[in-house]
């Protein structure tokens, strides 16, 4: 049997080790092309959950692909203000966006869908029937038309009912009310006596210090603390009925969608993927704090009283109805969306709502 021969062995360990070091590059970077990207959002830089979650999607696709595909992000109004992001996406002024959805009700009011229900489904319940239930398929189905395909890229959880310079006591309060809301909600506030104002993030806080409103809804005690409305408006009502979950959406042109290679689109879909879990775990780990310093500050917590709660339930399954009637599209996704709330909301009942009923009685009595 031959000797073992030390300086052939040390030069065939060399040798391979250079193929191992080829082979551990990342393999998606070699021999792929260089792609750049513009993303406009609804945000400005301040929400750094909401905006922070867009930039996160373009700093993964980055990292993913050993920074051959870039997506550059800009901010509400750097490009196109807030509430233009889709007709951006749908034109190819920019590539994606990242944007609540039920802002552009004013086309079709299907796009309530994509963002939150009024009197809908909770965070977990609407991202299981996005991935489960078909609706993002559903979704994408009616978007073929307006040139965009969408992803969940993150969701805000049940929203607060908003900041109001008075108290809302009974349904009579809310007759002649000047209340931003953001979209679709809109249309059901109108029918409770409402006068709703659809007002981009940055031009809230002026319109309640100067009176043109009366209150304003935006996101949740961490988002709503950094725009300062504690400052001018005290009464801080909840919960957002209109908003039980709220998923922001990740939008690109199809055209461009469809021209990158496969493995791009991979790369792009886990990163809207991870926004969607980081963003809800973000806020849940952020709102409690921030509500505690807004009481500090002199926020009066206030819940709806249930005959505005039933009020407004009343008025939003009329709207339905009747739209649903009219509007195809609509009442497919409602359709679907109602068939799986019945199913959620049962399951909810039995093991979460009787555990966090349990665990809240606790904490309400100083024992946890």
């Amino acid at each position: 049997m031959a000797g073992f021969n030390r300086r052939k062995f040390m030069k065939g360990a060399a040798a391979g080790g250079v193929g191992t070091a080829a082979l551990a590059a990342p393999a998606i970077a070699q021999g792929m092309p260089e792609i750049k990207w513009r993303q406009t959002t609804s945000w400005p830089k301040s929400l750094d959950t909401l905006h922070g979650g867009a930039e996160m999607v373009g700093k993964r696709v980055a990292e993913l692909t050993d920074g051959k595909f870039q997506i550059q992000t800009f901010a509400a109004g750097e490009i196109v203000p807030g509430l233009q992001v889709l007709d951006a996406v749908q034109n190819g002024t920019v590539e994606c966006g990242h944007t609540a959805m039920y802002y552009y009700f004013g086309k079709d009011d299907s796009f309530v869908f994509m963002s939150a229900l009024p009197f809908g489904l909770n965070p977990r319940q609407h991202n299981a029937w996005l991935q489960q239930g078909g609706g993002n398929d559903l979704i994408n189905e009616f978007l073929k038309s307006y040139n965009v395909t969408y992803f969940p890229c993150g969701n805000t959880n049940c929203q607060m009912g908003g900041w109001f310079t008075k108290e809302i006591k009974t349904p009579e309060d809310l007759k002649g009310l000047k209340f931003r809301m953001g979209g679709f909600a809109g249309k059901i506030m109108q029918r409770v006596g409402v006068v709703p104002q659809q007002i981009a993030a940055g031009d809230i806080y002026p319109a309640l210090e100067k009176g043109t409103i009366d209150g304003a809804e935006w996101v949740g005690p961490y988002d709503d603390e950094k725009l300062g409305f504690v400052k001018v408006a005290k009464f801080y009502h909840y919960p957002g009925w209109w908003e039980p979950s709220s998923t922001p959406g990740f939008i690109v042109n199809t055209e461009k969608y469809n021209a990158l290679p496969k493995i791009y689109k991979e790369v792009l879909q886990s990163a809207c993927a991870e926004v969607n879990s980081w963003m809800p775990a973000k806020y849940d780990s952020v709102n409690p704090q921030a509500l505690k310093r807004l009481v500090g500050a002199g926020a009066v917590l206030k819940p709806f009283p249930p005959e505005v709660m039933d009020t407004c339930w009343k008025a939003a399954n009329d709207l339905y109805k009747e739209i649903g009637d009219k509007n195809a599209n609509f009442k497919k996704l409602l359709d679907s969306h109602n068939t799986f709330r019945q199913d959620a909301v049962l399951w909810t009942s039995v093991a979460d709502f009787t555990m966090d009923s349990y665990m809240i009685r606790y904490r309400n009595a100083g024992q946890l």
